[in-house]
């Protein structure tokens, strides 16, 4: 038996997509981009966070998908991703975007340590990486916007990701098909938790076969009524 038997070699990264459609959402930051599809298909597949099967498509389903979403954001804005895992959409918002300040909340060490790594691989100095639970963050991490993708329900995922949103923030909750379905069943939810003007919004027509949708939704702090003064 030879050194080499038995041992599964990496898939090998993906190319960009023809078109130019990555080109003209990374600009010059390419390089970047391509080095962060070249990593997720190396340790990210290994630490798991990503699955073997989806490495070929990994411009188009994944980074792409993600980095699509970066037109929903003001210049210089602070955005917390919630449950980043392999970083996506926050690493891939990040190189799409220089200008915004990317906070990552993903609970476990593994892959925390991971997108550390990869975060200094790639030289990015717009992102930190925050090790624990969405809620264990309230009261000393929030922002404007906060976006999550594929992480839960979007009554379970609001109720992780308001107490991180300001007043008068945005929680871009990237969805698939059932955006609609989820909004309909769970907007009583949703309203209670102070989130009201709920937008679907298309991002990437002219760059993905299928746009990635998010569901963008504005938080409203409840004010409590002021109490009638005493006269004397």
């Amino acid at each position: 038996m030879t050194p080499d038997q038995g041992v599964t070699e990496p898939p090998a990264a993906p190319l960009p997509p023809e078109g130019g459609g990555a080109a003209a959402v990374f600009g010059d930051r390419m390089p970047s981009a391509h080095r962060f599809v070249e990593i997720l298909a190396d340790t990210g597949v290994s630490h798991g966070l990503i699955g073997p099967r989806e490495v070929p498509r990994l411009w188009e389903r994944h980074v792409l998908n993600c980095a699509v979403i970066e037109d929903g954001f003001p210049e210089g804005a602070r955005v917390i991703d919630v449950g980043s895992g392999a970083g996506l959409p926050g690493v891939a918002l990040a190189i799409a975007r220089p200008d915004l300040e990317l906070h990552l909340v993903e609970p476990m060490l593994r892959r925390t340590d991971w997108l550390t790594a990869t975060v200094s691989d790639l030289g990015l100095d717009n992102v930190t990486v925050h090790r624990g639970r969405a809620e264990e963050f309230a009261g000393t991490l929030s922002a404007p916007w906060v976006t999550a993708r594929a992480v839960a329900r979007t009554a379970k995922l609001a109720r992780w990701c308001v107490p991180l949103l300001t007043d008068g923030g945005t929680l871009v909750a990237m969805k698939g098909r059932s955006a609609q379905e989820e909004l309909d069943a769970d907007r009583r939810d949703l309203t209670k938790l102070g989130l009201v003007n709920a937008t679907l919004t298309p991002h990437g027509t002219d760059v993905l076969d299928e746009p990635t949708m998010t569901l963008d939704l504005t938080f409203r702090r409840k004010r409590t009524p002021a109490k009638p003064r005493r006269q004397r």
